[in-house]
């Protein structure tokens, strides 16, 4: 019982007294149950206490080569383990000597990748493909609308109320990470959207959910990101799509239309604008645009008038020709 007591003990106690966000603290509930289950049929079921770094680090092989997991998920793994710990060390469970992550080494960070965006033209598509006769149409477009129009997080689309969502003052009230609530101005299309399905859905009282499930109930995460994904496919949108690449797209274009970096850090709920700066990224689009409007085209096309008309130092008469 020790495992599951630490686990619960972790997760119940610890993470749910630094406020961690349910989400965070499901994830690292999963994450130490795969481990935990690793070490049952791996490692003889040996108790945490009895760990050492040489089967840790046997742990992440099997992430790397048996799971085929890439550097980020193997970092996240090694995070939560290494959090997990030195939890049980704060908390009197571990002697610090007994930590198996004490003097655990450096796994490599997962190189950074530019975010995979849509074009104008993929958002046209996305954006008119849900049915506008029934309501799931209208919810739908509504949500690809607030979405790609705000740059919300597909937990915070979720967690919207009636409340929340203010289309006299065009503003949403959303709590991003950590449970810091901001306030998101909406684009007036969006607002339109927005509108529309309300009108179609019916009243709701103040903290009931804005976007309502077939069944009734708040639209999940998982529901949403389902959604997204089905609405991609219909398009035709060959890039797989998700609520987070709409929120990079969100970010870029207006990166494209000129935005600065600290407004887009606010809209965003970023806590630092390290996080915002991948999106100063230029587009492979806008280096070709960049390529075709440089003066070398010109320049070039002169040069070529002028050689069949001017003699060059090298060039020879024919018949005067020296050899060396």
């Amino acid at each position: 019982m020790k495992w599951e007591h630490w686990i619960e003990v972790y997760v119940g106690t610890h993470c749910a007294a630094r406020g961690l966000r349910s989400l965070t603290i499901a994830a690292y509930r999963t994450a130490l149950e795969q481990f935990r289950a690793y070490v049952r049929f791996a490692l003889q079921d040996k108790a945490p206490d009895t760990l050492c770094a040489r089967e840790v680090l046997e742990y992440v092989q099997h992430l790397r080569e048996g799971r085929g997991n890439g550097d980020a998920a193997v970092n996240r793994h090694v995070v939560v383990l290494r959090n997990f710990f030195r939890a049980m060390v704060a908390m009197g469970y571990l002697p610090h000597a007994a930590n198996p992550m004490a003097v655990f080494p450096r796994i490599r960070r997962a190189p950074k990748k530019l975010p995979v965006t849509l074009n104008a033209e993929e958002i046209a598509r996305l954006l008119v493909e849900p049915d506008d006769d029934t309501v799931i149409g209208l919810r739908d477009r509504a949500v690809l609308a607030l979405l790609y129009g705000t740059g919300i997080r597909a937990s915070e689309c979720s967690a919207l109320t009636e409340v929340a969502v203010d289309l006299k003052q065009l503003v949403i009230t959303v709590a991003g990470k950590g449970g810091h609530e901001r306030t998101v101005p909406l684009n007036t299309q969006v607002v339109t959207a927005l509108r529309v399905y309300r009108a179609a859905r019916g009243a709701q009282l103040p903290g009931a959910p804005f976007f309502v499930s077939r069944l009734g109930g708040a639209l999940t995460r998982n529901a949403i990101y389902e959604r997204v994904k089905t609405w991609g496919r219909r398009a035709r949108i060959r890039k797989p799509l998700s609520p987070h690449r709409l929120r990079h797209t969100f970010a870029s274009h207006l990166v494209r239309e000129g935005v600065g970096l600290v407004t887009i850090r606010d809209l965003l709920g970023h806590r630092s604008i390290t996080s915002t700066q991948i999106y100063l990224h230029v587009t492979a689009h806008d280096l070709r645009a960049a390529a075709e409007r440089h003066p070398v085209g010109r320049l070039l096309g002169t040069v070529a008038d002028l050689l069949p008309k001017v003699r060059m130092p090298f060039q020879h008469a024919p018949g005067n020709q020296r050899y060396g």
